[in-house]
């Protein structure tokens, strides 16, 4: 029974070994093999969110608030899988693509034909940004604006855990073509704390690394656990034979 429990031991340390040195951990998202650029004075983008499907938009007519009731807008109104929205009078009109002040716009002319200098405001109402990995609160935040800093992101879900990697805060979305990108900032560089290199806008995604302590123990506890569940087991009988003798 000894030789037995020595030879688990053994073959656990092996496995735990054989996980440390090959550099990578099940337990951090976003790995690649490719470079991935750290973000440093980066050029300041021009933010306007373009309406899409499945987005939802509050609507208000100033000076005809009888064709904007309160409860159109209490969840917003839904823009369907093909980009188009249903309104009183103008009835069904297409908003993917535009921005939110363009898409007002576009509205206000459609609605000229049926109302004396109608003056309308169109909102994103469920524009969203992803924080994941290691903060305290990670999920899902609310986006007020067309852009929010990484700093205030993080300071919404909580701020950094202690095992958090700050040199390595990863930031993913999408350009104009749908390609995903992914860039890194280092938190740790007062050169990229500069406001305008840290923006993120609606349903991008920032993810936070586990420093490599963290992944290390993660990794040795899906390894070893099935060992301590054996040893566990085997442990009465060791015990008994002990006794015994």
């Amino acid at each position: 029974m000894k030789k037995i429990l020595v030879y688990l031991m053994t073959l656990s340390l092996m496995l735990l070994l054989t996980a440390c040195n090959s550099g990578r951990s099940d337990y951090e998202l976003m790995q690649t093999r490719q470079p991935v650029k750290t973000e440093a004075k980066r050029a300041v983008e021009t933010i306007e969110y373009k309406i899409q499907p499945n987005d939802r938009l509050s609507v208000v007519i100033y000076q005809y608030p009888e064709l904007t009731p309160t409860d159109m807008n209490e969840k917003g109104i839904l823009v369907d899988s093909r980009g188009y929205i249903s309104l009183p009078l103008i009835h069904r009109v297409k908003v993917a693509g535009y921005s939110q002040s363009g898409a007002a716009r576009m509205l206000e002319s459609r609605y000229k034909k049926y109302l004396t200098d109608p003056s309308l405001n169109l909102e994103v109402v469920n524009k969203r940004i992803y924080v994941l990995g290691e903060v305290k609160s990670p999920g899902a935040i609310q986006l007020g604006n067309e852009y929010m800093s990484i700093l205030q992101a993080i300071a919404s879900a909580g701020g950094l855990t202690d095992q958090a990697q700050r040199d390595s805060i990863f930031i993913v979305n999408q350009d104009g073509h749908k390609n995903l990108r992914m860039r890194k900032v280092d938190l740790t560089s007062f050169s990229s704390l500069q406001a305008s290199n840290l923006t993120v806008k609606s349903n991008d995604i920032i993810y936070v690394q586990p420093n490599k302590w963290k992944s290390f123990r993660v990794a040795s506890d899906d390894f070893t656990a099935p060992f301590e569940t054996i040893t566990k087991i085997a442990a009465p009988f060791v015990t008994l034979k002990y006794l015994s003798d």
